[in-house]
């Protein structure tokens, strides 16, 4: 059988409405591949799932779902990953619901790197975005892939954080693959595409239903060697993914915050539940026992030459990140990662609310 038809029959079996992750992984371990499904008898089929499940699978006519799937995965950068492909994320094997078929857009030997999760809040404060971009940055210059949910907040400035150090990421969505949400992240979806993967496992054209984001959370979970929790409050849905990749045995690490921040209180009940508590980027490496040091992060030629002038326009004062760009006539982007690249050397330290102070060097 060829690929198309192999992927055919994946798609079919995916795409039947109710018949769900549990009902196919009884099917397959029972049949083998979808085709062997398909082609046994109602009576065999009813002994595995029962005669509704065997009614619907033999029943069901889903051709042109199949096709539009299959025409889709024909674009460059575009692919169907089902769960007998070598492709397929082998971490993901190890969660109790992995799922069947995989819609990828991107990059595939993204879904088998070594990866770490950054999660929090849709609404964190300007100090959760700097550190979640940071630290994201970082940990892609270690050689991590960092992956995240594509949401507005603490996922959306880990990806940008990991793609300006030119790291890895990878991004898991609760909607169809060819749809975008929110839609305020269309341009970070479509650098995430280009340079990393995004991930799906609902059909084309699914919108987003809230049911769906949590599970999403188990593969951004699933997939990496830890997850950590920038800021959450304390009913964030980050804290289902931390409990999850508990769950799944990965390792769960918080930043903690101030104690009058709501959206740090879901990161120190998360350390006292049993979190590792982190304050710098080798905390999580140390913890992973990951080998690789993180890189000094690159610079432009040009933003290299202007760190000494934006080392003398800060003084020894706390000072933000916008007065520092106003200052010397730099965009806040290139600032901040003039800063990021100071606090590796040790000549800066931040600060809460989002300032930076000098560190005397005598």
């Amino acid at each position: 059988m060829g690929v198309a038809e192999s992927l055919a029959d994946w798609l079919r079996l995916t795409l039947i409405p109710g018949i769900g992750g549990e009902t196919q992984r009884k099917l397959l371990t029972a049949f083998g591949l979808p085709e062997t499904i398909f082609s046994a008898g109602r009576q065999a089929l009813t002994s595995i799932v029962g005669d509704k499940a065997a009614r619907l699978l033999l029943d069901t006519d889903n051709h042109p779902a199949v096709e539009q799937a299959l025409v889709w995965s024909d674009a460059p950068g575009q692919h169907l990953v089902c769960l007998a492909d070598p492709d397929y994320p082998q971490t993901l094997l190890q969660i109790p619901d992995p799922p069947t078929l995989l819609y990828v857009r991107g990059r595939l030997d993204l879904l088998n790197s070594a990866a770490l999760a950054m999660i929090g809040s849709r609404n964190p404060t300007p100090q959760g975005s700097q550190n979640a971009e940071r630290f994201a940055a970082a940990l892609a210059q270690a050689g991590l892939t960092v992956t995240s949910g594509l949401a507005l907040g603490i996922d959306a400035a880990a990806h940008r954080g990991a793609l300006t150090a030119s790291g890895n990421t990878v991004a898991f969505i609760g909607t169809g693959i060819d749809r975008i949400y929110p839609a305020t992240n269309r341009q970070l979806a479509i650098e995430i595409a280009a340079r990393g993967s995004i991930i799906s496992e609902f059909p084309l054209g699914t919108p987003p239903v809230a049911a769906n984001f949590p599970r999403r959370n188990r593969l951004i979970a699933g997939l990496s060697l830890g997850a950590l929790v920038v800021e959450a409050t304390v009913d964030s849905g980050s804290l289902i993914t931390a409990r999850l990749a508990s769950e799944q045995g990965r390792e769960v690490f918080a930043i903690p915050g101030s104690i009058h921040s709501p959206q740090s209180r879901g990161c120190h009940k998360l350390i006292k539940q049993g979190a590792k508590l982190v304050e710098t980027v080798q905390d999580v490496l140390d913890e992973l026992h990951w080998k690789s040091a993180p890189a000094e992060f690159p610079l432009q030629s040009e933003s290299a030459q202007d760190i000494p002038g934006l080392l003398h326009s800060m003084g020894f004062d706390p000072c933000s990140l916008d007065e520092l760009a106003h200052l010397n006539g730099l965009t806040a982007g290139v600032v901040s990662v003039m800063l990021l690249h100071l606090e590796l050397d040790g000549q800066v330290a931040s600060l809460p609310g989002g300032r930076y102070q000098r560190i005397s060097q005598a």
